[in-house]
Protein backbone atom coordinates (compact mmCIF):
# COMPACT_ATOMS: atom_id res chain seq x y z
CA UNK A 1 0.00 0.00 0.00
CA UNK A 2 1.16 3.50 -0.73
CA UNK A 3 2.60 4.98 2.51
CA UNK A 4 1.11 8.36 1.61
CA UNK A 5 -2.50 7.09 1.63
CA UNK A 6 -3.00 7.02 5.43
CA UNK A 7 -1.70 10.57 5.76
CA UNK A 8 -3.93 11.79 2.91
CA UNK A 9 -6.98 10.09 4.42
CA UNK A 10 -6.23 11.66 7.80
CA UNK A 11 -5.88 15.12 6.25
CA UNK A 12 -9.14 14.62 4.35
CA UNK A 13 -11.03 13.67 7.52
CA UNK A 14 -9.55 16.67 9.31
CA UNK A 15 -10.70 19.05 6.57
CA UNK A 16 -14.19 17.54 6.51
CA UNK A 17 -14.43 17.88 10.26
CA UNK A 18 -13.77 21.59 10.20
CA UNK A 19 -16.60 23.98 10.76
CA UNK A 20 -17.65 26.15 7.85
CA UNK A 21 -17.31 29.20 10.09
CA UNK A 22 -14.80 29.38 12.92
CA UNK A 23 -16.95 31.51 15.22
CA UNK A 24 -20.43 30.77 16.49
CA UNK A 25 -21.71 34.27 15.71
CA UNK A 26 -21.07 35.68 12.24
CA UNK A 27 -21.24 39.43 11.52
CA UNK A 28 -24.11 40.37 9.25
CA UNK A 29 -21.71 42.20 6.90
CA UNK A 30 -20.09 38.84 6.10
CA UNK A 31 -23.37 37.70 4.52
CA UNK A 32 -23.98 40.72 2.28
CA UNK A 33 -21.57 39.74 -0.58
CA UNK A 34 -23.01 36.22 -0.60
CA UNK A 35 -26.50 37.63 -1.18
CA UNK A 36 -25.20 39.34 -4.32
CA UNK A 37 -23.63 36.05 -5.44
CA UNK A 38 -26.82 34.06 -4.85
CA UNK A 39 -28.89 36.69 -6.65
CA UNK A 40 -26.55 36.42 -9.63
CA UNK A 41 -26.87 32.62 -9.51
CA UNK A 42 -30.65 32.97 -9.66
CA UNK A 43 -30.23 35.18 -12.73
CA UNK A 44 -28.02 32.57 -14.40
CA UNK A 45 -30.49 29.76 -13.74
CA UNK A 46 -33.32 31.96 -15.03
CA UNK A 47 -31.30 32.56 -18.20
CA UNK A 48 -31.09 28.81 -18.77
CA UNK A 49 -34.86 28.50 -18.44
CA UNK A 50 -35.47 31.43 -20.80
CA UNK A 51 -33.13 29.90 -23.39
CA UNK A 52 -34.95 26.56 -23.24
CA UNK A 53 -38.25 28.38 -23.77
CA UNK A 54 -36.81 30.38 -26.68
CA UNK A 55 -37.12 33.75 -24.94
CA UNK A 56 -33.63 34.88 -25.80
CA UNK A 57 -34.12 38.55 -25.00
CA UNK A 58 -34.84 37.75 -21.37
CA UNK A 59 -32.06 35.15 -21.31
CA UNK A 60 -29.59 37.78 -22.48
CA UNK A 61 -30.82 40.30 -19.90
CA UNK A 62 -30.38 37.70 -17.15
CA UNK A 63 -26.76 36.99 -18.17
CA UNK A 64 -25.90 40.71 -18.31
CA UNK A 65 -27.54 41.22 -14.92
CA UNK A 66 -25.52 38.32 -13.48
CA UNK A 67 -22.33 39.86 -14.89
CA UNK A 68 -23.11 43.20 -13.20
CA UNK A 69 -23.73 41.45 -9.88
CA UNK A 70 -20.50 39.50 -10.25
CA UNK A 71 -18.62 42.76 -10.60
CA UNK A 72 -20.27 44.09 -7.46
CA UNK A 73 -19.97 41.22 -4.99
CA UNK A 74 -16.18 41.22 -4.90
CA UNK A 75 -15.97 44.99 -4.48
CA UNK A 76 -18.65 44.92 -1.77
CA UNK A 77 -16.70 42.19 0.04
CA UNK A 78 -13.50 44.24 -0.04
CA UNK A 79 -15.33 47.40 0.98
CA UNK A 80 -17.00 45.74 3.97
CA UNK A 81 -13.90 43.62 4.73
CA UNK A 82 -16.14 40.58 4.42
CA UNK A 83 -14.01 38.37 2.19
CA UNK A 84 -14.06 34.69 3.12
CA UNK A 85 -13.07 31.35 1.68
CA UNK A 86 -16.72 30.30 1.64
CA UNK A 87 -17.63 33.35 -0.44
CA UNK A 88 -14.81 32.68 -2.89
CA UNK A 89 -15.92 29.07 -3.44
CA UNK A 90 -19.56 30.09 -3.81
CA UNK A 91 -18.59 32.78 -6.30
CA UNK A 92 -16.68 30.26 -8.42
CA UNK A 93 -19.61 27.83 -8.52
CA UNK A 94 -22.00 30.64 -9.42
CA UNK A 95 -19.65 31.87 -12.17
CA UNK A 96 -19.57 28.41 -13.73
CA UNK A 97 -23.35 28.30 -13.95
CA UNK A 98 -23.86 31.93 -14.94
CA UNK A 99 -21.02 32.34 -17.43
CA UNK A 100 -20.22 28.78 -18.45
CA UNK A 101 -23.47 26.82 -18.63
CA UNK A 102 -26.01 29.60 -19.31
CA UNK A 103 -24.24 31.08 -22.40
CA UNK A 104 -23.54 27.58 -23.72
CA UNK A 105 -27.22 26.61 -23.47
CA UNK A 106 -28.25 29.91 -25.06
CA UNK A 107 -25.84 29.55 -28.03
CA UNK A 108 -26.88 25.94 -28.62
CA UNK A 109 -30.64 26.52 -28.51
CA UNK A 110 -30.36 29.78 -30.46
CA UNK A 111 -28.24 28.81 -33.43
CA UNK A 112 -26.37 25.51 -33.12
CA UNK A 113 -29.22 23.12 -32.36
CA UNK A 114 -29.58 22.18 -36.03
CA UNK A 115 -25.97 21.02 -36.15
CA UNK A 116 -26.68 18.61 -33.29
CA UNK A 117 -23.41 16.90 -32.29
CA UNK A 118 -21.04 19.51 -33.74
CA UNK A 119 -22.86 22.37 -32.08
CA UNK A 120 -23.13 20.52 -28.78
CA UNK A 121 -19.41 19.71 -28.76
CA UNK A 122 -18.56 23.37 -29.32
CA UNK A 123 -20.70 24.68 -26.46
CA UNK A 124 -19.59 21.82 -24.21
CA UNK A 125 -15.94 22.77 -24.77
CA UNK A 126 -16.84 26.36 -23.91
CA UNK A 127 -18.43 25.29 -20.62
CA UNK A 128 -15.49 23.03 -19.76
CA UNK A 129 -13.05 25.85 -20.53
CA UNK A 130 -14.90 28.10 -18.09
CA UNK A 131 -14.61 25.42 -15.39
CA UNK A 132 -10.89 25.03 -16.03
CA UNK A 133 -10.45 28.80 -16.02
CA UNK A 134 -12.15 29.12 -12.63
CA UNK A 135 -10.17 26.22 -11.16
CA UNK A 136 -6.90 27.82 -12.29
CA UNK A 137 -7.98 31.16 -10.84
CA UNK A 138 -8.66 29.57 -7.44
CA UNK A 139 -5.24 27.91 -7.44
CA UNK A 140 -3.39 31.10 -8.43
CA UNK A 141 -5.24 33.41 -6.06
CA UNK A 142 -2.68 32.92 -3.24
CA UNK A 143 0.42 33.36 -5.41
CA UNK A 144 2.66 36.32 -4.65
CA UNK A 145 2.87 38.68 -7.62
CA UNK A 146 4.03 42.25 -8.20
CA UNK A 147 1.32 44.77 -7.51
CA UNK A 148 0.99 45.84 -11.16
CA UNK A 149 0.13 42.25 -12.18
CA UNK A 150 -3.09 42.52 -10.15
CA UNK A 151 -4.31 44.73 -12.98
CA UNK A 152 -4.26 41.76 -15.38
CA UNK A 153 -6.04 38.42 -15.62
CA UNK A 154 -4.40 35.26 -16.93
CA UNK A 155 -6.63 34.47 -19.86
CA UNK A 156 -10.06 35.91 -20.51
CA UNK A 157 -12.24 35.99 -17.36
CA UNK A 158 -15.45 34.00 -17.47
CA UNK A 159 -17.88 36.96 -17.10
CA UNK A 160 -16.23 38.73 -20.03
CA UNK A 161 -16.20 35.48 -22.04
CA UNK A 162 -19.94 35.04 -21.45
CA UNK A 163 -20.66 38.50 -22.85
CA UNK A 164 -18.17 38.19 -25.71
CA UNK A 165 -19.26 34.74 -26.89
CA UNK A 166 -22.80 36.03 -27.48
CA UNK A 167 -21.63 38.39 -30.24
CA UNK A 168 -23.48 36.38 -32.94
CA UNK A 169 -26.72 36.97 -31.00
CA UNK A 170 -26.12 40.73 -30.97
CA UNK A 171 -25.28 40.78 -34.67
CA UNK A 172 -28.43 38.81 -35.51
CA UNK A 173 -30.57 41.35 -33.67
CA UNK A 174 -28.87 44.17 -35.57
CA UNK A 175 -29.38 42.51 -38.95
CA UNK A 176 -26.30 40.29 -39.54
CA UNK A 177 -27.75 36.88 -38.84
CA UNK A 178 -25.18 34.08 -39.15
CA UNK A 179 -27.85 31.37 -39.01
CA UNK A 180 -28.96 31.90 -42.61
CA UNK A 181 -26.57 29.31 -44.07
CA UNK A 182 -24.80 26.24 -42.80
CA UNK A 183 -21.31 27.56 -43.52
CA UNK A 184 -22.03 30.69 -41.50
CA UNK A 185 -23.00 28.49 -38.58
CA UNK A 186 -19.51 27.04 -38.78
CA UNK A 187 -18.28 30.58 -38.12
CA UNK A 188 -20.29 30.57 -34.87
CA UNK A 189 -18.68 27.25 -33.89
CA UNK A 190 -15.18 28.53 -34.65
CA UNK A 191 -15.85 31.75 -32.76
CA UNK A 192 -17.14 29.82 -29.72
CA UNK A 193 -14.05 27.62 -29.71
CA UNK A 194 -11.83 30.72 -30.00
CA UNK A 195 -13.37 32.28 -26.90
CA UNK A 196 -12.95 28.96 -25.07
CA UNK A 197 -9.27 28.95 -26.01
CA UNK A 198 -8.83 32.52 -24.77
CA UNK A 199 -10.22 31.52 -21.37
CA UNK A 200 -7.70 28.72 -20.80
CA UNK A 201 -4.76 30.50 -22.45
CA UNK A 202 -2.01 32.44 -20.65
CA UNK A 203 -2.72 35.63 -22.59
CA UNK A 204 -2.88 38.54 -20.11
CA UNK A 205 -6.07 40.57 -20.28
CA UNK A 206 -6.68 43.91 -18.61
CA UNK A 207 -8.79 43.67 -15.44
CA UNK A 208 -9.01 47.29 -14.29
CA UNK A 209 -8.86 46.32 -10.60
CA UNK A 210 -6.36 49.08 -9.80
CA UNK A 211 -8.24 51.65 -11.89
CA UNK A 212 -10.84 52.39 -9.24
CA UNK A 213 -8.42 52.99 -6.37
CA UNK A 214 -7.43 56.55 -7.25
CA UNK A 215 -8.89 58.83 -9.92
CA UNK A 216 -7.64 62.28 -10.80
CA UNK A 217 -10.03 65.09 -9.89
CA UNK A 218 -10.34 66.32 -13.46
CA UNK A 219 -11.50 62.87 -14.63
CA UNK A 220 -14.40 62.52 -12.18
CA UNK A 221 -17.05 64.39 -14.20
CA UNK A 222 -16.05 62.90 -17.59
CA UNK A 223 -16.22 59.40 -16.13
CA UNK A 224 -19.69 60.13 -14.76
CA UNK A 225 -20.81 61.36 -18.17
CA UNK A 226 -19.39 58.35 -19.99
CA UNK A 227 -21.00 55.97 -17.48
CA UNK A 228 -24.41 57.58 -17.81
CA UNK A 229 -24.12 57.58 -21.60
CA UNK A 230 -23.19 53.89 -21.68
CA UNK A 231 -26.09 52.92 -19.41
CA UNK A 232 -28.48 54.93 -21.58
CA UNK A 233 -27.16 53.19 -24.70
CA UNK A 234 -27.40 49.80 -22.98
CA UNK A 235 -31.05 50.41 -22.08
CA UNK A 236 -32.10 52.03 -25.38
CA UNK A 237 -29.96 50.07 -27.87
CA UNK A 238 -28.86 46.96 -25.94
CA UNK A 239 -27.66 44.84 -28.85
CA UNK A 240 -25.72 47.68 -30.49
CA UNK A 241 -24.13 48.63 -27.17
CA UNK A 242 -23.16 45.04 -26.33
CA UNK A 243 -21.78 44.44 -29.84
CA UNK A 244 -19.68 47.60 -29.62
CA UNK A 245 -18.47 46.64 -26.14
CA UNK A 246 -17.51 43.18 -27.35
CA UNK A 247 -15.56 44.44 -30.36
CA UNK A 248 -13.79 47.05 -28.22
CA UNK A 249 -12.84 44.41 -25.64
CA UNK A 250 -11.44 42.07 -28.29
CA UNK A 251 -9.44 44.94 -29.80
CA UNK A 252 -7.96 45.79 -26.39
CA UNK A 253 -6.55 42.29 -25.82
CA UNK A 254 -3.37 42.91 -27.93
CA UNK A 255 -2.97 46.32 -26.27
CA UNK A 256 -3.13 44.76 -22.81
CA UNK A 257 -0.70 42.03 -23.83
CA UNK A 258 1.87 44.59 -25.04
CA UNK A 259 1.49 46.61 -21.85
CA UNK A 260 1.99 43.47 -19.76
CA UNK A 261 5.14 42.60 -21.69
CA UNK A 262 6.55 46.12 -21.26
CA UNK A 263 6.03 45.98 -17.51
CA UNK A 264 7.54 42.50 -17.38
CA UNK A 265 10.60 43.60 -19.36
CA UNK A 266 10.99 46.61 -17.06
CA UNK A 267 10.98 44.38 -13.97
CA UNK A 268 13.52 42.04 -15.54
CA UNK A 269 15.77 44.97 -16.49
CA UNK A 270 15.58 46.37 -12.95
CA UNK A 271 16.38 42.95 -11.47
CA UNK A 272 19.34 42.57 -13.84
CA UNK A 273 20.58 46.06 -12.96
CA UNK A 274 20.38 45.31 -9.24
CA UNK A 275 22.19 42.00 -9.61
CA UNK A 276 24.83 43.62 -11.84
CA UNK A 277 25.32 46.49 -9.39
CA UNK A 278 25.74 44.08 -6.50
CA UNK A 279 28.27 42.05 -8.43
CA UNK A 280 30.32 45.13 -9.40
CA UNK A 281 30.35 46.45 -5.84
CA UNK A 282 31.57 43.09 -4.56
CA UNK A 283 34.43 42.97 -7.07
CA UNK A 284 38.01 41.80 -6.42
CA UNK A 285 40.88 43.70 -4.76
CA UNK A 286 42.66 44.36 -8.02
CA UNK A 287 40.44 47.29 -9.01
CA UNK A 288 41.26 50.89 -8.45
CA UNK A 289 40.26 52.13 -5.01
CA UNK A 290 38.21 55.32 -4.86
CA UNK A 291 39.94 58.43 -3.63
CA UNK A 292 39.18 59.26 -0.02
CA UNK A 293 37.91 62.69 0.89
CA UNK A 294 40.17 64.44 3.42
CA UNK A 295 38.64 65.11 6.82
CA UNK A 296 37.29 68.55 7.60
CA UNK A 297 39.48 71.11 9.35
CA UNK A 298 37.33 71.48 12.43
CA UNK A 299 35.67 69.11 14.90
CA UNK A 300 36.60 65.60 15.87
CA UNK A 301 38.03 63.24 13.26
CA UNK A 302 38.07 59.48 13.25
CA UNK A 303 40.79 57.21 11.90
CA UNK A 304 40.58 53.46 11.76
CA UNK A 305 43.25 50.79 11.57
CA UNK A 306 43.02 47.07 11.06
CA UNK A 307 44.39 44.74 13.73
CA UNK A 308 44.01 41.14 12.71
CA UNK A 309 40.37 40.42 12.17
CA UNK A 310 39.00 43.49 13.99
CA UNK A 311 38.93 47.25 13.53
CA UNK A 312 40.06 49.89 16.01
CA UNK A 313 38.63 53.39 15.70
CA UNK A 314 40.61 56.28 17.25
CA UNK A 315 39.04 59.66 17.84
CA UNK A 316 41.26 62.76 17.79
CA UNK A 317 40.46 66.35 18.46
CA UNK A 318 41.95 69.11 16.25
CA UNK A 319 44.61 70.08 18.80
CA UNK A 320 45.94 66.47 18.96
CA UNK A 321 46.57 66.17 15.21
CA UNK A 322 50.23 66.61 14.02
Amino acid sequence: MDPELPRLEQDTRRRRGRLMFRHQHIPVRMMVPNFFTLLGLCAGLTSIRMSIEGRYELALVAIVFAALLDGLDGRVARLLKASSRFGAELDSLADFVNFGVAPAVMIFTWGLGDLKSFGWIAVMIFALASALRLARFNVMIDEEKPRWQKDFFTGMPTPAAAIVVLLPVYLAAIGFDLRDARWTKNIIIAYTLLIAFLMVSNIPTYSGKLLGERISREWVLPIFMVGVLYVAMLVTYPHEALAGTTLFYLAMIPVGWRRFQRNLDRDQAEAAALSGGGASSAGGDGGEQPERTPPPTGGITATDTQHGGGRVVELRSPDQRT
